[in-house]
């Protein structure tokens, strides 16, 4: 849905052609989700289908515009004041990995978490290489503001993945422990049942 709503949003600027809104999108968020033509225009034309859009004529250029509606303008204000809902995250493939590693035996899954650290700490480190070019300049217009908003959301989710996996290591060492635990005392409990067993009375 971000994506139907985001295009609404710059809509809400004014008339635009697919190409446009795309190179716009794209520009407000760094390209950190990259759209192309053919997802924009399916987009619009869903929209279009939904009454939160109409066709708006051409411009100089012969680029078909497209124009957000009332219905439009009204959907996108209900948007921007509806928190993004928690109750159905999305599917997370780093968490859905570790979850069938810990059921996989034949899995290393320590070495899978610490590859994966590894990525997220070069990743983190070269968004926050960005955050700081783009402070450097200094930003100016909407657009990298914007961007740096985003830049600062990846940061974030970054240092909060790699503060998990380090717990996961650290919970998956506990469990380790006590599952070593308890095979050291399999062998003692089972001598102390044969030796009760072996003085028990003989019943008469």
């Amino acid at each position: 849905m971000s994506i139907r709503h985001g295009l609404l949003a710059l809509l809400d600027r004014g008339p635009r052609y697919g190409y446009q809104l795309r190179t716009e999108f794209e520009s407000r968020t760094g390209a950190t989700w990259p759209l192309n033509v053919g997802q924009v225009y399916t987009t619009l034309a869903r929209l279009e289908r939904d009454s939160l859009v109409v066709p708006a004529g051409e411009d100089d250029s012969g680029h078909a515009l497209y124009a957000i509606t009332d219905k439009g303008r009204t959907e996108l204000r209900e948007w921007f004041a509806r928190p993004v809902d928690r109750k159905s995250p999305p599917r997370d493939e780093l968490a859905i990995k570790l979850a069938m590693a810990v059921g996989s035996p034949e899995v290393d899954i320590r070495a899978v978490i610490q590859a994966q650290r590894l990525h997220t700490i070069r990743a983190m480190q070269d968004y926050t290489r960005l955050k700081a070019q783009a402070i450097e300049t200094g930003p100016t217009t909407r657009d990298e503001v914007a961007w740096l908003l985003v830049l600062e959301q990846l940061i974030f989710s970054a240092e909060a993945e790699a503060r998990w996996l380090d717990h996961c290591e650290a919970r998956l060492v506990r469990l380790a422990e006590s599952i070593g635990q308890a095979d050291d005392d399999a062998p003692k409990r089972q001598a102390d049942s044969t030796d009760s067993a072996t003085h028990r009375p003989a019943r008469r």
